[in-house]
């Protein structure tokens, strides 16, 4: 198993790719099998597979979590290796920031960004959309993975990539689960022992909307909340839309989606599915 080229300056990530096809999984680092799976399914889309590991502080608002975000590099590189990544790209914030973090130039998510979470987090996706632009322009990828897990995100970046003509395919994932149902996060080591027995109800309501989706939106909420409604949980939303965060309609593809904090970290998860009725 060799190890990768790890790659801090924007000059080493140019020397290190080359001229091949590149793939590419941006991450925070506390990689999980979530991105490895991630990283496993970029491989084969590039000649050069490269994984950046950089937490993002324009995605933090404050008294979020940015400082105690967890930082594990050591073992980061060894689940990168493991996933036949070539390029590790570790850029300092200087690299990713040059006019540094007040004055540099950002990017607008538009309407879809104040929804959902941009309605509880209003300055996250403009730091995402500005932190992935920037690493695009590093990378020069032909493809870039990100999982489904963060729905709105993913939605968010290919919404940006074609209207801004970056050239990038951005390829969803679909979520890596733990045995229990509960989506794969680096927040998840937050939780406490209680915690984590409480939080699978996120994906035991979206199966629930999955099973009533032949009954038509109603009743996949329905039973959606029927699951999470006298759970020990905060939930900020459970929403049934269309596969662009538009709105559902009967006898088309649609996107289940629920965010609420379990204890303190906040946890997020989807599911599509396929509502019956007659299409409109």
């Amino acid at each position: 198993m060799a190890s990768p080229t790890i790659a801090r300056t924007r000059e080493e990530l140019a020397a290190a790719r080359g001229g091949s096809s590149v793939s590419f999984v941006p991450t925070m680092g506390a990689l999980h099998d979530g991105h490895v799976q991630l990283l496993k399914h970029a491989r084969p889309l590039g000649e050069t597979l490269v994984a950046s590991i950089f937490v993002n502080p324009t995605q933090f608002a404050p008294g979020e979590d940015f400082e105690d975000y967890p930082r594990t590099f050591d073992a980061d590189l060894q689940r990168c290796a493991e996933a036949g990544a070539d390029i590790v790209f570790a850029p300092a914030v200087p690299t990713m920031y040059p006019a540094g973090l007040v004055d540099t130039v950002t990017v607008d998510p538009g309407p879809l960004g104040t929804i959902l979470e941009g309605a509880s987090r209003p300055t996250h996706f403009r730091g995402v959309l500005t932190v992935v632009s920037k690493l695009f322009g590093l990378v020069r990828p032909d493809v870039a993975v990100f999982g489904e897990k963060d729905y709105q995100q993913l939605t968010l970046i290919r919404q940006m990539s074609r209207e801004l003509a970056l050239g990038v395919d951005v390829v969803g994932c679909p979520t890596v689960r733990e045995a229990d149902g509960l989506a794969m996060s680096s927040r998840n080591r937050y939780l406490t022992d209680t915690e984590r027995q409480t939080a699978p109800v996120l994906s035991a309501a979206l199966r629930a909307g999955v099973t009533a989706a032949p009954e038509g939106p109603e009743a996949v909420l329905a039973a959606a909340h029927s699951v999470v409604d006298d759970a020990d949980i905060d939930l900020d939303y459970l929403v049934l839309t269309d596969p662009e965060l538009g709105t559902a309609a009967p006898g088309r593809e649609a996107r289940l989606l629920v965010a609420a904090r379990v204890g303190k970290p906040r946890l997020l998860d989807n599911i599509g599915l396929t509502l019956g009725g007659t299409p409109r």
